[in-house]
């Protein structure tokens, strides 16, 4: 057979020579007593491992679109940080040093423009708030003019009230699948052991803080737990928390019928045992960040590792040990 077969793919033989001389090379080293060790990058690793992780339908939001002349007087926003007084311009009425607003509602007034500058975009711009919790009236200074034509128009510390009902509209009584276990108590919002690949019910929508603009609070349809994640409103850089990046339409669990309950279980709560395969591990604890492969005479071993010291080690593709 090598005849034929060289006869009609002698055209493209001479390709194939570096790759016999690698493979010859490969089997020449494992008898040295050498072990082969393939570093792959983390590109590699979503690349390879997420190929066939399964498409689930997600949930895209209708955008959010606003620019600062569509503003209406009475239009409010949430103070997410106190820093937010860093961007007042000084006046006498306050002093800007000793103020604390985080949490206080602000409603628009007026804005304009100030300054002479060469270029249109370095003007300063100014918009006038009052805020509802203090009667005091702020003067917020914004440094690029331009900025404020364009839709999706964020004031840094600040969150568009409106935004958040749109959002909010869409969300609120409807139920999907989360997709992330990173949760967060609702009354002290700090982290706490979440679960993923579960349905839970949206009970509201709440203005966030300075980097993730919304809070999420759900409900878990099984056992009727409360909690709540931090989110974007699609309009940042940060994909991983969009909503369609957290939420799915549809049960994950259906596109892995050969896991068995028990383990799907596990992987729900984000835990791993021995004799998993590779799959069922990313689904559980998610890609690792590298992963380094080494063959020796009892088969293929390899070891995926995670930040904070984490790493699993597998045999033949089933889980052997693991340490967090």
């Amino acid at each position: 057979m090598i005849g034929p077969l060289s006869r009609r793919h002698w055209p493209s033989w001479c390709r194939l020579l570096p790759v016999m001389g690698a493979l010859c090379l490969m089997l020449c080293s494992c008898g040295t007593g050498i072990e082969v060790t393939e570093h792959v990058t983390d590109k590699d690793v979503r690349r390879v491992l997420d190929k066939d992780s399964g498409h689930q339908p997600i949930v895209t939001l209708e955008a959010y679109q606003d620019s600062l002349p569509a503003w209406k007087e009475g239009k409010r926003f949430w103070v997410a940080d106190d820093r937010v007084t860093q961007m007042l311009a000084p006046t006498e009425g306050y002093d800007k040093d000793t103020l604390h607003l985080a949490g206080h509602i602000l409603t628009y007034r007026s804005w304009s423009k100030s300054g002479v500058f060469t270029y249109e975009d370095n003007r300063r711009l100014f918009i006038e708030f009052d805020d509802e919790v203090t009667g005091l009236h702020l003067n917020y200074c914004y440094g690029k003019a331009t900025d404020a034509y364009h839709a999706g128009f964020t004031l840094p510390m600040l969150i568009d009230m409106d935004m958040v009902d749109h959002v909010a509209q869409q969300l609120v009584g409807k139920e999907f699948y989360i997709r992330t276990p990173i949760w967060y108590d609702r009354s002290t919002e700090q982290m706490m052991d979440g679960r993923h690949f579960i349905k839970v019910h949206i009970d509201s929508i709440l203005p966030g803080n300075a980097v993730l603009p919304l809070r999420t609070l759900f409900t878990t349809c099984d056992t009727r737990e409360k909690a709540m994640v931090w989110m974007n409103n699609n309009n940042s850089t940060m994909h991983g928390r969009d909503f369609d990046a957290m939420f799915s339409l549809s049960n994950p669990r259906l596109s892995y019928p050969s896991i068995t309950d028990a383990n799907w279980e596990l992987i729900t709560r984000g835990q791993v045992v021995a004799g998993m395969t590779k799959e069922e591990c990313r689904l559980a604890m998610g890609s690792p960040k590298s992963i380094n492969e080494r063959p020796d005479q009892a088969g293929m071993r390899e070891y995926w590792y995670y930040d904070g010291g984490t790493y699993l080690y597998f045999v033949d593709g089933l889980l052997n040990q693991y340490r967090r």
